[in-house]
């Protein structure tokens, strides 16, 4: 098989863009995901020579990237279990989950074409702890698999869909005023 070189500068060129908003997603600052995609490019150069090409460049780019904003989050100690219940919905004695009743009900359509109303998914969406966000990223967001979630943060694959379903669950809860039409802050 006869393998193109790849030009470095066309290389941060044409994948900066969307490697930086990938890391930013993952880590709620931009700083910090400038350092994420700095030190992915490196990585990357390091192993260029051994890139095979098993996988698209555009999909080993990816799995670089968020391998380097995952080993970001753990320096900063971001992905320890922190608590979720209070983003939970609350049950009565009977397990009845206890809401007000809605009245209207938007589509997730409506809600994206809005852009403030995008602002607010993206703004609730950082307000869940950090090892549930980057589980609900991942699957939800960046199509991984459940095994690949599992391999990537190190834990088993009934954990990812554990955190998924309480991150997709207390999401929800956070949404629930706009997708009742509500104004939320």
């Amino acid at each position: 098989m006869n393998i193109e070189p790849i030009n470095p500068e066309s290389l941060v060129r044409e994948h900066i863009g969307w490697m930086l908003a990938l890391a930013q997603r993952m880590l709620g600052d931009h700083a910090l995901a400038e350092d994420v995609v700095q030190e992915a490019f490196i990585n990357v150069f390091r192993a260029l020579d051994d890139f095979q090409q098993r996988a698209s460049l555009k999909t080993w780019l990816h799995r670089i990237t968020v391998n380097a904003a995952l080993m970001k989050l753990r320096q900063l100690k971001r992905l320890a279990e922190q608590p979720i219940d209070a983003l939970l919905p609350e049950f009565d004695r009977y397990d009845c989950r206890l809401e007000t009743p809605w009245n209207k009900l938007e589509t997730v359509e409506a809600i994206l074409a809005d852009e403030q109303r995008r602002n607010l998914v993206h703004k609730n969406i950082h307000q869940l702890p950090d090892a549930y966000r980057i589980v609900l990223l991942l699957r939800d967001i960046e199509d991984y698999t459940t095994r690949e979630v599992a391999e990537l943060l190190a834990i088993s694959e009934a954990n990812v869909k554990i955190r998924l379903h309480r991150a997709r669950t207390a999401l929800k809860k956070l949404l629930e005023p706009l997708l009742r039409g509500e104004e939320m802050e």
